[in-house]
């Protein structure tokens, strides 16, 4: 690597730069993501480090700055903000990328950088397409690709780390890509299980993707909820840029000749699915999977109550579900119940007088091309297989 000239700005020009798309295609990276530890929290490029130059706080302030003030008094106020964290910045990025740390002095080069102002700073750091990247580019990131990347990789270039590019667009244009590729998917045959809360839905999916790598599609383990009022026990739900991310990536890992899905409403939680995609969802050949109640119980306690921590967040949430359920005295108070340990007593109500009516009156008018026995779910996803791929012929 060369040298940059102790204190003095190597600026080159203008700065080399990779597209979203382009992006996508790399297989050997480094991805730095700029942007605020919440901003990086609500969805990401898959293996980016956050290494930000403002903390929400920060950047909520400079954008107030920018609006009711000026762009100058922002721009001056971040200058501020970044300059005591510089060089721990440009150390970070070295260990990340394996780099050497630079001869340079990162702050004296950082002051010839800014010193001009906003607008100077803005007409020197042009991009430009690269004729080929470098081998494992550094790709450094911020919301739109604006002047927060763009004046990191032009800092590092003159330090000397010349794999260091700007992703044309940021986050921004990332997303735009995700989003165009799932409205652009072309969905194979679709099958759909379908059955009564606590027949093992999403274990039979399970069995079918570790017997068939790439055929399924799971909506609720990339939504991090089970798509009900309780369903957030014990899981993270995401936003709903991160589900749409992760849906976009799992549609280009598919690669079976069909799609088997779980049936699921117009949303998973609070995350709504893409219309593109619940229109191929609502067409799909439908397999109603059946189990005795004992057997529903047994699925739903072990799924919601494997770890007895999540015992006090169950009861809260059936806390606020109870209203809207008009039970008869009775038959009151499930969440005081439930933590007295009547766990199959407080699930049989629920599904007695919720879940079961609510999921007859959405499935009603529906057609079922097979009806099987959940009860072992590996032999349910073995039987459901059998019977797709002789229907595939």
């Amino acid at each position: 690597m060369s040298e940059a000239p102790s204190g003095e700005w190597a600026l080159r020009g203008c700065i080399g730069s990779v597209t979203a798309a382009e992006l996508l295609q790399l297989q050997e990276r480094v991805v730095i993501d700029l942007r605020s530890p919440g901003e990086h929290e609500e969805d990401q490029i898959p293996g980016s480090v956050n290494l930000p130059l403002f903390g929400d706080e920060e950047r909520a302030l400079v954008g107030l700055l920018y609006k009711s003030q000026s762009p100058d008094a922002a721009f001056l106020r971040g200058i501020e903000l970044v300059r005591p964290r510089l060089v721990r910045l440009v150390e970070e990025i070295c260990s990340l990328a394996r780099e050497p740390l630079p001869a340079g002095d990162p702050l004296s080069v950082f002051e010839t950088l800014t010193r001009r102002g906003m607008a100077a700073l803005e007409g020197q750091l042009e991009l430009q397409r690269v004729p080929a990247l470098p081998h494992q580019p550094l790709v450094i990131h911020c919301w739109r690709g604006g002047l927060r990347s763009r004046s990191v990789v032009a800092l590092l270039n003159s330090l000397g780390i010349t794999r260091a590019v700007v992703l044309e667009g940021g986050y921004r244009a990332w997303r735009s890509v995700l989003v165009e590729r799932i409205e652009r998917w072309e969905p194979p045959p679709i099958f759909v299980l379908r059955g009564l809360t606590g027949v093992g839905k999403s274990l039979v999916l399970r069995v079918i993707e570790a017997e068939r790598p790439g055929w399924t599609l799971d909506l609720e383990a990339l939504a991090g909820h089970r798509s009900s009022m309780l369903g957030a026990v014990g899981l993270q739900p995401v936003s709903q840029k991160r589900f749409e991310s992760r849906l976009a990536q799992r549609l280009e890992q598919l690669r079976g000749p069909c799609v088997v899905m779980e049936g699921e409403s117009r949303k998973v939680g609070d995350r709504i699915i893409p219309v593109h995609i619940f229109a191929a969802l609502e067409s799909g050949s439908a397999i109603e999977l059946h189990a005795p109640l004992e057997e529903r119980l047994r699925i739903l306690r072990e799924d919601y109550l494997a770890t007895p921590a999540h015992l006090p967040a169950l009861a809260e949430a059936i806390r606020r579900l109870e209203p809207r359920l008009n039970l008869p005295e009775e038959e009151r108070d499930l969440a005081t119940k439930l933590l007295a340990g009547a766990i199959d007593q407080v699930t049989e109500i629920l599904l007695e007088r919720h879940y079961d009516p609510l999921y007859r009156h959405a499935e009603r008018g529906k057609k079922y091309q097979l009806r099987i026995d959940s009860s072992d779910p590996r032999a349910a996803g073995r039987e459901v297989l059998r019977w797709i791929e002789s229907a595939l012929r």
